[in-house]
């Protein structure tokens, strides 16, 4: 029943801040009064308000200040309630980060640990069926539970089915930001019969050194098919699916719609599917909290321009645009990763809505996530379509150059600048300017321009974009926050990283000229890069992995996250033979095959008893345990 509820809480303010109470991204501006009391009052204001708010502070239009944590109240019977709260501070002496996690270890004072980044699908047991599945997730938390470990790091794991060919096999371009990938179902717990045709198919697929995806998921989608058939009508009616449905309808109805439409299928299918994906990723986060292993996600800058999200809300994308990197490390020629750009202004409009609802998705499962591309929340690298190559993009938002300002400079626009495709008459440098031409004067004069737009003009202007959207997301669920923030990297990047307390990332491959701060996640190589083995082109010993890897255990950051592959390089006997059949993704290949497998199975792993005893002696030797 809606009522006029009345809120107030004691906070002294300094000059030029304000408080405001938020609710699900819709925000109260209140008044101050004498004696540091802020109020507001709410007409009609709903249950759902009262089950889960905060207060922000407010200065120059930024959030400067959260609480702790949020308030949750039960409905007042009486007509005109009044609600009066305290600030919530921190209660853990010592802790870095201005909000609680769901996972608490992350909040102790001085907290250190390792763990492991593998991506699903290359996981392979004695259950798996061609690919790495979500309940594959149970062995391997037990193996990083016997090694002293706390953390396991995926990769994306949403929907990207289109077409089933090997281009569905890019993680990061999801046709759902919120749908699970039906290629990680383990089949016999979602009904499918494990008869001759499914020993055969699983035989043949799991002797493949590598993920053959389009079979794979064609096979899986077949069986499921079948199994659907057999027990949808029956599943669909139990108590526990009606409950995830009306819980998950939000996004579930439109995907399903999507699928089918796509597919020309029934979409209970879709939803059948859902529910069985949520059952045993479920189990497996369980079962890795149990252990005392913590969960961390990977969440996609952004989304296909052909994914359900595009097709339900377009208002939300720049469907006439591409998002991508400027050449870099990873790609002299950069990056189009082919997905739209966002509109951040639609965006604001409600909140940012639908990244809180892709969050509280993720949060489900996850307790952190690694932000892919943190520097789209700043700015994004935008290739007009149907510009192929990263060197045709340019930064959006930016502050481009009139075309009578460069006129001024006395340069000229051929070969240097690129016009503005939302501004005529602005123009913005080439990523990659041809400068030949040029006198001694206008040489140095452009270069002077080109240094200060890369890398100092947008500060305030970048750090303000991503400070108006930032707090918000970070606020929205308990996960905790890590940034990838690699490549052409402003100042204002690690300002509003270190402010919010999302941890960097920090690579000896890659490094920043700075010490690597506590707040940070240390790796020895990403799934974009070769693996350590081949850090120097050839195929390190163990004894020089041993010794890179202890370096990165005992270095100050948080977090130590090494890929398995690098893990597994420690041992003569369980490294595969061919180290360059270790990388999982070539950034230059926009068409690359994401088909890397474990050589060895989970169980196989797990029987190593003095290899987990090298690595958990390792992470005890780094404080880490």
């Amino acid at each position: 029943m809606l009522k006029t509820a009345y809120f107030s809480i004691q906070y002294r303010t300094r000059w030029g801040e304000s408080l405001t109470l938020e609710s699900d991204g819709v925000r109260y501006p209140m008044h101050w009064s004498e004696g540091g009391a802020w109020s507001v009052t709410i007409a009609d204001c709903p249950d759902s308000l009262l089950a889960d708010y905060g207060y922000l502070v407010i200065e120059d239009g930024l959030v400067t200040r959260t609480e702790w944590d949020r308030h949750h109240r039960k409905p007042s019977r009486e007509r005109e309630p009044r609600y009066l709260d305290a600030w919530i501070d921190c209660p853990v002496a010592g802790c870095p980060f201005p909000r609680r996690h769901s996972a608490p270890v992350f909040d102790r004072p001085g907290f250190r640990c390792a763990g492991t980044a593998v991506p699903v699908f290359s996981l392979r047991s004695a259950q798996s069926f061609g690919v790495g599945e979500f309940l594959d997730l149970i062995p391997l938390a037990d193996w990083a539970a016997r090694t002293g470990q706390q953390v396991i790091q995926l990769l994306p794991i949403n929907d990207t089915s289109r077409q089933g060919g090997w281009d569905d096999s890019y993680p990061y371009s999801p046709v759902s930001s919120f749908a699970l990938h039906p290629i990680y179902m383990h089949l016999p717990a979602a009904g499918v019969r494990q008869d001759a045709v499914y020993k055969r198919l699983k035989a043949e697929l799991e002797a493949l050194p590598a993920l053959d995806y389009p079979r794979v998921a064609a096979a899986k989608r077949r069986l499921l098919h079948r199994a659907f058939e057999q027990n949808g009508v029956r599943d669909l009616a139990q108590p526990a699916c009606r409950a995830f449905l009306q819980k998950n309808e939000e996004w579930l109805e439109p995907y399903a719609l999507f699928c089918a439409e796509r597919d020309g299928d029934d979409p209970d299918f879709y939803r059948w599917e859902q529910y069985h994906l949520d059952i045993q990723f479920r189990k497996a986060v369980r079962h890795a909290h149990d252990k005392g292993v913590y969960l961390k996600g990977d969440l996609p800058i952004g989304v296909g321009a052909d994914s359900v999200d595009a097709a339900s809300f377009p208002e939300l994308f720049n469907l006439d645009s591409q998002a991508g990197a400027p050449p870099d490390f990873f790609s002299r020629d950069g990056q189009n990763w082919g997905f739209p750009t966002y509109n951040w202004e639609a965006m604001e409009r409600d909140g940012y809505r639908w990244w809180r609802r892709r969050l509280e998705k993720m949060a489900v499962y996850f307790d952190a996530y690694r932000i892919d591309h943190i520097l789209g929340f700043f700015r994004i690298w935008e290739i007009p379509r149907p510009e192929k190559s990263g060197r045709a993009g340019h930064f959006n938002p930016a502050l481009p150059y009139s075309r009578e300002e460069i006129a001024a400079m006395g340069l000229p626009e051929a070969g240097l600048f690129l016009e503005d495709p939302h501004r005529p008459g602005f123009l913005h440098p080439l990523i990659s300017p041809d400068t030949s031409a040029l006198s001694t004067g206008q040489k140095a004069g452009f270069d002077a321009l080109y240094t200060d737009f890369f890398f100092h003009r947008h500060n305030e202007f970048w750090r303000r974009n991503a400070l108006r959207k930032l707090p918000t997301l970070l606020s929205c669920t308990g996960m905790l926050a890590c940034g990838e923030d690699l490549g052409m990297v402003p100042d204002c990047v690690p300002e509003v990283m270190e402010r919010e307390k999302i941890l960097s990332l920090e690579m000896q491959r890659m490094e920043k000229g700075r010490p690597w701060p506590v707040l940070s996640v240390c790796t020895t190589s990403s799934h974009d890069m070769d693996p350590l083995r081949r850090r120097d082109g050839g195929d390190l010993s163990p004894e020089d992995c041993r010794r890179i890897v202890r370096e990165h255990l005992l270095a100050p950051s948080m977090l130590a996250i090494l890929p398995l592959q690098d893990w597994l390089s420690l041992s003569g006997k369980l490294r595969r033979a061919d180290a360059a059949a270790e990388r999982i993704n070539d950034p230059a290949d926009p068409h690359n095959h994401w088909c890397w497998r474990m050589h060895l199975s989970l169980e196989d792993l797990n029987a190593e008893a003095s290899f987990a005893a090298e690595v958990r002696a390792l992470v005890e030797e780094s404080g880490r345990l």
